[in-house]
């Protein structure tokens, strides 16, 4: 395995730091990436094109951003169409050669996993539907040191000298999302079984690992607003009786959710879909955390210790 190969040199070179150069930008569509970019190369210089309150689905090509992109040695994003509507638009207007197509300086994460729900085929008439499969698979714990793994390939390949410390950040990184893990899915037993209200499926990879069903969707088709008719048809719906939560993202409208809560007397949890500023959810294994302990303390069950 290239985990084990990486760790035989770590040694052998004896985790040698040399500071990476404060010139060396890194441009990210989305800030689970900055965050572990940031990890790899921590004294680089950081863009971050969106937040934990935006939709990255719909982001305008600012000329900030634009600028950020065309001093940009790599521009790192998930892909699967997840940034369709603006990156084209912005690695264009930013005329940055090391980051277009086919170049190393451009990196996306969903290139390097396994996707969930591809379609073959797509039209307008399904909704916010991605081709390649579900984007977000930052929330995925199996899959993500994989993407972590070649992204510090990448980045050691961009900065040779300084790949050694690269390496051992990494490795550093990985002994501890394996053993965050392996706690996750000790307390991920007590989840099993369970099922939360969604809307849209930014969660899902992780609910999806954890054992807990997302057995209704708040959004009649990805992508649409829930409609008042479509959440009236939700309360005739008999997994609604078995949701211990409604579960929604930071960026997205609270009022259906909000509605369905009053109909129901189900708690809502508002998690962040991404890494934020606080220093709880400021890193990848901090966000999935917050999650977990979120999902147990909406259900009794697991939250007075009687499973």
């Amino acid at each position: 395995m290239r985990y084990s190969r990486w760790l035989t040199l770590c040694v052998l070179i004896g985790l040698v730091s040399l500071p990476v150069r404060a010139d060396f930008h890194v441009f990210a569509c989305e800030p689970e990436w900055t965050a572990l970019a940031r990890t790899f190369m921590p004294d680089a210089h950081f863009t971050t094109a969106t937040s934990y309150l935006q939709d990255p689905h719909y982001i305008e090509a600012r000329p900030s951003l634009i600028a950020a992109m065309g001093r940009a040695d790599i521009a790192v994003c998930t892909g699967a169409s997840l940034e369709a509507g603006w990156l084209p638009t912005l690695l264009q207007r930013a005329g940055n050669p090391k980051v277009q197509q086919g170049r190393p300086g451009l990196f996306f994460a969903a290139d390097h996993a396994q996707l969930y729900a591809p379609h073959d085929h797509v039209d307008r008439s399904m909704g916010d539907v991605h081709p390649e499969g579900n984007p977000h698979v930052h929330l995925s714990p199996d899959q993500l040191p994989e993407i972590a793994e070649v992204l510090a390939e990448r980045l050691g390949e961009l900065r040779p000298e300084n790949s050694a410390d690269i390496f051992a950040r990494y490795i550093k990184w990985r002994v501890n999302w394996n053993f965050r893990r392996a706690e996750w899915r000790e307390r991920a037993k007590a989840l099993q079984g369970h099922s939360v209200v969604v809307q849209h499926t930014s969660f899902s990879y992780l609910l999806r690992w954890l054992g807990v069903a997302a057995t209704i969707d708040l959004e009649p088709k990805p992508g649409l607003s829930p409609s008042a008719s479509h959440l009236s048809q939700l309360l005739t719906d008999r997994g609604l009786d078995k949701a211990a939560a409604i579960l929604i993202a930071s960026h997205q409208n609270r009022k259906p959710a909000e509605w369905l809560a009053e109909q129901t007397r189900k708690p809502i949890l508002v998690l962040p879909g991404t890494v934020t500023e606080k220093p709880q959810t400021d890193t990848l294994a901090g966000l999935v955390s917050t999650i977990v302990s979120s999902l147990e303390e909406s259900m009794p069950e697991v939250s007075d210790g009687s499973l």
